[in-house]
């Protein structure tokens, strides 16, 4: 038998510094039959189970190797393409036999289901223009404006069963779909293999196959050929944070706490009820960087978003006193947490081109988007978490008590360029019983409306890339259900597709617009014009790229009222957006407004402007040419 595995291979594992175990381990189909090899140092049997031997233990055992690595390797010579297998484990702690799942599996059955299949995927990419041009990209001064999916719940065949779309079906309808709202990427919520729908994909068991709900991984692998033929990059949501428990995944997979902390105080996360990586343990630092690896690698994505980065990155996360373990130095930090993520971003980062990695991180831990060589975590982006909280908290009250919290929307601006940040209003916020976004808006109907327009408009003007969950764009009165379809039949009635519309044009300003985007990370990118006005619930400010400006105007309280702004140039500035038009569902019937410059210094500029600011809106002008 010839092994997959040279002696460097082994060194590179044992050192945690292999980044493509997936050439290596799991199982390859190849000239003498399939190759199977298996990490399970704390085995005394191994042997490969599956269609080609009934299931037999007996009929295919692995041999150990003799170099101390704990793989265990052989060839099925009868074994073929589409066959399912699992490994039958006898541990030589509790001599207890074990059926696992292969962690390096490429496919696996459609749950309930969970055995692994034999599979070689052969895909011809469409893709080069895309990815030759990526390899100049800069995602920090460019527009990123995500779309986040639940590939499940996009849309259904209704009239098959409430069946899924295939990874091809949802391309199609998706991409034209994102390509006409002007979306730049999309984010999928998490697509590796996974037991429970209800997880919505953040409870892994195969953390190298694309699950088998929507089609086969040469599917996946058109998915993502057909976003970025549409312009549209691709970002999947990573779950390293933690895993499922279920038997046939990692827990406990040889017998022993391979993939996890043996002390629970470590190895377990008692909010989500699943097991936490053992970050230290070389061999797992391995299979988590060959991973992420993997699908920028194999599936051409262009980006991860890493969840749960808080819970990595303290000991105590979710945790009462008494039921964690500190650090070597006394604290809460995960040091081997801490120096896996930094390993990560400059594997990756050095690997591939143009490519981001965003991290979920709700704390104030420093330097999370700064470079590794600058003490940071070596993340491309961070989501705003606190913009998010203090927004929404500031649109929920009614106009009448919005003066009282002004201060949460103006706070933002004071730490808006310490990371490079993300502002999402993602799924989480129409989850849990918490209320979709226009039901977390006061006021009566047509206010609820107005209040929602007026938060998008202010979401684009603000510094950050942009994230917005599905069925948010045409403002879905119920909470997200990862059972069912979005509510498209919403589309029929003006209000619903009149917020679409703005989202629309948001997009396309954000992208066309240098201001909107090119300093998003810089404080020379914006400037307060009138930051203090809380009885009136205005703001205004600038949004700045070298000689460019976009002015923003914000009314958020339930008035009209008649405005004096100060104005940086002297010229007109003529209206390019505003959120109460009547072509966005709004009731305002001016027509584009026009500021003539005056010589009556104001907001200590030079030249100032009266105008009549519509209740519950935003505007934005630009300078005439």
């Amino acid at each position: 038998m010839k092994s997959l595995l040279s002696d460097f291979d082994i060194y590179l594992f044992k050192e945690g510094t292999h980044t493509r175990l997936y050439e290596k381990l799991g199982s390859h189909i190849t000239k003498d039959g399939v190759y199977f090899a298996l990490w399970a140092p704390n085995a005394s049997y191994v042997s490969v189970v599956g269609d080609f031997n009934n299931y037999d233990p007996t009929k295919n055992p692995l041999s150990l190797r003799n170099d101390g690595s704990g793989i265990w390797e052989g060839v099925v010579k009868n074994a073929h393409k589409g066959q399912t297998y699992k490994y039958y484990i006898v541990s030589n702690l509790d001599k207890q036999a074990r059926l696992k799942a292969d962690p390096f599996a490429i496919y696996a059955e459609t749950p309930p289901k969970s055995a692994s299949i034999i599979w070689d995927t052969t895909y011809k990419w469409h893709d080069q223009e895309w990815m030759k041009n990526r390899e100049k990209y800069q995602p920090i001064y460019n527009p990123i404006s995500i779309y986040e999916v639940h590939l499940g719940s996009w849309r259904r065949r209704v009239e098959k069963n409430n069946s899924y779309l295939s990874y091809t079906e949802a391309a199609e309808k998706l991409a034209a779909y994102l390509k006409q709202m002007n979306f730049t990427h999309i984010e999928l919520l998490p697509i590796m293999e996974h037991p429970f729908d209800g997880s919505w994909g953040y409870q892994v068991t195969g953390y190298y196959a694309p699950t088998s709900r929507f089609g086969r991984p040469e599917e996946f692998m058109a998915f993502v050929d057909i976003m970025h033929k549409f312009g549209i990059g691709v970002i999947l949501d990573w779950v390293v944070s933690h895993f499922a428990v279920d038997g046939h995944g990692l827990l406990n997979f040889d017998g022993s706490c391979l993939y996890e902390h043996q002390d629970p105080r470590l190895g377990y996360h008692p909010q989500w009820k699943s097991a936490i990586f053992n970050y230290g343990r070389y061999e797992v630092k391995a299979f988590l960087l060959s991973n992420a690896v993997y699908w920028f690698d194999k599936y051409h994505i262009d980006g991860l978003r890493v969840d749960g980065v808080s819970s990595m990155l303290y000991l105590d996360f979710g945790r009462e006193n008494g039921s964690w373990i500190p650090n070597k130095y006394g604290g809460r930090e995960n040091l081997e947490a801490i120096e896996f993520l930094q390993t990560l971003n400059k594997t990756v980062y050095s690997e591939f081109k143009g490519i981001m990695t965003i991290a979920e991180e709700s704390s104030a831990y420093p330097k999370v988007s700064h470079p590794v060589h600058e003490g940071g975590l070596g993340f491309g982006f961070k989501w705003n978490m606190g913009w998010m909280h203090d927004t929404l908290s500031y649109f929920k009250y009614d106009p009448i008590f919005r003066a009282h919290h002004h201060n949460k929307l103006t706070f933002s601006i004071w730490y808006a360029f310490s990371e490079n940040f993300v502002l999402p209003l993602s799924h989480d916020e129409v989850v849990h019983m918490k209320g979709s976004l226009i039901n977390k808006m006061p006021g009566s109907y047509e206010e609820k409306f107005a209040n929602l327009r007026a938060l998008f408009a202010y979401m684009f003007a603000h510094p950050g890339k942009k994230l917005l969950f599905m069925g948010s764009e045409f403002a879905q009165f119920s909470e997200w259900d990862y059972a069912k379809s979005l509510d498209w039949h919403l589309l029929k009635y003006p209000k619903h597709k009149g917020i679409r519309k703005l989202l629309k044009t948001l997009n396309t300003l954000y992208k066309t617009l240098k201001p909107l985007h090119k300093w998003d990370t810089r404080p020379q990118g914006f400037r307060w014009i009138d930051v203090n006005n809380a009885p009136s619930n205005i703001l205004s400010f600038l949004r700045i790229f070298k000689d460019e400006q976009i002015l923003i105007i914000c009314n958020f309280s339930g008035i009209e009222q008649n405005y004096r702004v100060g104005l940086s140039k002297n010229t007109d500035w003529i209206e390019i957006l505003n959120s109460q038009s009547l072509q966005f569902g709004g009731w305002d019937k001016s027509k584009q407004r026009t500021l003539q410059a005056q010589p009556i210094s104001y907001h200590g500029f030079n030249y100032s402007a009266q105008l009549n600011l519509p209740p519950l809106s935003v505007l934005y002008f630009k300078p005439k040419s």
